[in-house]
């Protein structure tokens, strides 16, 4: 089991970590977020680094990548995303989820995932970030089975659309919503989607200090 005591400093150097702040906080600006984000969000940064060395949660090693592939690209979507109820389907480290907590305490954020590790890092994540509206939860989408439907259910990177939309598809809300996080590649989403399913938008997401393509693709019940 990794250490999961709060850290005593930052998990990289000093100049990496101010580096890292500087970029997070160019990009909260660029994406018009209250630069008091910064804090909690590089407090999140500091614990997926320490516990990355241990579980392998993500492969993207370097802090300032991490600021622009994990921290801003899971912002991005923010604007698109509606409330209160969120479901991050294959949340793994907890994206886009965490951010999308952070971001917006006020509502219920729910973290699915099938593998253990993954689970136990965001429990620890939950509680030493104070987040008491987030739900991590040990379970394959497909046996998953809520009491209450989700206004929003979003996927980065889980799975192909089709999959994604027949699976998580069950866990919307009347009139909720399915947002696939996808890179330079969307046009395939509406062929592979399920009867009683079309995507009602693909938005083009702007992330701060990546030049690559990156759309969220919104699906609806017909």
């Amino acid at each position: 089991m990794p250490d999961t005591r709060p850290p005593q400093s930052h998990p990289f150097p000093l100049p990496h970590a101010r580096r890292a702040e500087e970029r997070l906080l160019q990009g909260l600006e660029a994406l018009g977020l209250d630069p008091a984000l910064a804090p909690p969000l590089m407090a999140y940064l500091g614990l997926l680094l320490r516990w990355n060395r241990a579980y392998n949660l993500t492969a993207v090693r370097d802090p300032l990548d991490m600021v622009t592939l994990h921290l801003l690209d899971s912002l991005a979507v923010l604007p698109q995303v509606q409330g209160p109820r969120l479901l991050d389907v294959g949340s793994g480290a907890g994206l886009p989820g965490i951010p999308l907590a952070l971001a917006r305490p006020d509502w219920a954020v729910t973290l699915l995932d099938a593998v253990g590790k993954k689970v136990r890092f965001l429990r620890q994540a939950a509680l030493e970030l104070g987040l008491g509206q987030l739900e991590p939860v040990h379970a394959r989408v497909e046996t998953y089975r809520p009491q209450q439907g989700f206004d929003t259910v979003i996927s980065r990177a889980f799975a192909a659309t089709g999959d994604f939309v027949r699976l998580a598809g069950p866990l919307c809300a009347p009139g909720g919503r399915l947002l696939a996080m996808k890179g330079r590649d969307a046009d395939d989403a509406a062929a592979a989607l399920p009867a009683g399913w079309g995507v009602a938008a693909t938005h083009p997401l702007r992330v701060p200090g990546l030049p690559a393509a990156r759309h969220l693709v919104e699906i609806r019940r017909l």
